[in-house]
């Protein structure tokens, strides 16, 4: 049995795009014309490729084949330039990547704005937890992941990239309303921001300083800029990576509240996969990461 390529790219469009009429637009044909490449492959699979929710979601057997759509267009990239041909005729190859908040906010956009000056690409960024992004790699979602597993997804090479190191901070205002007294029923009191209900780096925190991490009041700010203003704002403490926190710190904008720092360590991981750009991206991203982040 084989795939034909248009069909298993038709697939990875409508998932990327969430909608068939959506995907109809980005191939430039009609949603019709969608549905029945969708129901071709189905039927040549014997399997459903595609849960029709909003947005569209893929199922197991359509990651497979998301993933093989997305290889084959990497490797057609390669192959052309290669050839010496303009791969990218048509238009810039897209390069889809996942990275955690702190570090897109932080050092990861320098070697892609780097990368974007010498190929022709356009990256598309999926953000979520380091402890979650190697399941976009699992599901074909994204070609590249940075991510707090050394352990390589099936299929994937890993490299080390550092540490990304947290303090626990919070505003003179706010230590000296909420934490001037003793320190254990301070901590046990005094509000808490949190990334969001995954966020456990606050908890780690308070464990590892004997306090119950359930029950601090908490603020969700599910932005990492955001975040870290809501610290310097005095909505409550939490740790910050110490990229956001230097200068603060330095100006007296913030201060340290003791306590262990967290090291965070991150790696890089991509598709085993011989292709040119690709490990052009790997090596920037790693290069990049190794220079900035602490050595883990």
């Amino acid at each position: 049995m084989k795939i034909p390529f248009e069909l298993a790219e038709t697939v990875a469009a409508v998932v990327d795009e969430g909608t068939l009429d959506a995907a109809a637009r980005r191939l430039h044909i009609t949603p019709s014309a969608v549905s029945q490449r969708i129901k071709v492959l189905e039927e040549q699979l014997g399997r459903v490729v595609l849960v029709r929710s909003k947005p569209v979601r893929a199922t197991e057997a359509g990651a497979a084949v998301i993933r093989l759509a997305r290889q084959a267009a990497l490797l057609e990239h390669d192959t052309l330039a290669a050839l010496g041909a303009d791969p990218d005729a048509g238009g810039r190859t897209s390069v889809p990547l996942a990275v955690n908040a702190d570090s897109l906010a932080t050092w990861f956009l320098e070697p892609l704005a780097s990368l974007s000056q010498r190929h022709p690409v356009v990256f598309e960024l999926h953000r979520d937890d380091q402890d979650f992004t190697a399941g976009l790699l699992e599901s074909g979602t994204v070609m590249g992941a940075v991510t707090s597993r050394a352990t390589p997804v099936a299929g994937c090479r890993v490299s080390g990239l550092g540490a990304m190191r947290y303090e626990a901070v919070a505003t003179p205002a706010f230590v000296e309303r909420w934490l001037g007294g003793d320190r254990r029923t301070s901590l046990e009191t005094a509000p808490v921001v949190d990334f969001d209900r995954r966020d456990d780096l606050q908890r780690e925190w308070l464990a590892a300083e004997g306090i119950d991490p359930a029950l601090p009041p908490r603020h969700y700010v599910p932005a990492s800029n955001d975040f870290a203003t809501a610290v310097r704002l005095g909505l409550g403490w939490a740790l910050l990576p110490t990229f956001q926190s230097h200068g603060p710190l330095a100006s007296g904008e913030l201060v340290r509240l003791g306590g262990r720092p967290v090291d965070v360590a991150l790696h890089w991981q991509q598709w085993n996969l011989r292709s040119p750009l690709l490990d052009g991206i790997a090596d920037e991203i790693v290069t990049e990461g190794r220079r900035v982040l602490r050595r883990a």
